[in-house]
């Protein structure tokens, strides 16, 4: 069994403005920075034992910020745990892409749907779970990942049953949802986040 605290990335200007940021590289801001801090020290009440990122920059500052916190490596960079692709929508401010498409689950050109993404986070995030077990003693692991909005919504969106998050639930930059993970097994243990 692996625990896998997922955490979004610290605010961004494009969080800010509220504009899709998709896959496009937005690094953070100070906020972000910030925010990255104060999930760290959150985190550091607990024990973890590895930290891993998406591969764009507001995620891989987040972790690295995160793990130099909790005296650790950033473990490894994982593609799939990118945010979602929002093809023609990406760069658009949140209400003109409403106003486009209607809402989040609309088909736009070039993007990816929220099933796709959940897929693909998945598999990644059992991927991520098997490595832990892999180096790990007999005790459960804890692994923290810095992921995305999108993805993390995603995969509760999946593992729920399609009941959380609630609409109109916003994920917070820095917030943290945590998931206990076995073989062919991915579970929220919490709804709420736990910072």
């Amino acid at each position: 069994m692996t625990h896998l605290t997922l955490v979004r990335h610290g605010q961004t200007d494009w969080n800010l403005a509220r504009r899709i940021q998709g896959s496009t590289d937005i690094p953070l801001n100070e906020k972000g920075r910030e925010d990255a801090r104060w999930a760290a020290e959150k985190l550091a009440a607990g024990t973890h034992h590895a930290v891993y990122t998406s591969p764009l920059l507001r995620a891989k500052e987040t972790a690295e910020i995160i793990a130099e916190r909790l005296g650790l490596e950033v473990a490894g960079v994982v593609p799939d745990i990118r945010e979602r692709e929002f093809g023609d929508g990406e760069g658009m401010l949140v209400p003109d892409y409403i106003a486009t498409y209607g809402d989040w689950h609309a088909e736009v050109p070039g993007a990816e749907s929220l099933r796709e993404v959940g897929d693909r986070a998945i598999e990644a995030l059992n991927t991520i779970a098997r490595e832990a077990r892999r180096r790990s003693s007999p005790r459960a692991e804890s692994v923290i990942v810095v992921a995305h909005g999108g993805v993390i919504r995603a995969v509760i969106d999946h593992v729920s049953g399609g009941t959380l998050p609630r609409d109109g639930e916003v994920l917070q930059n820095g917030s943290a949802h945590r998931f206990v993970a076995a073989p062919g097994y991915l579970r929220l243990l919490e709804e709420s986040p736990v910072l």
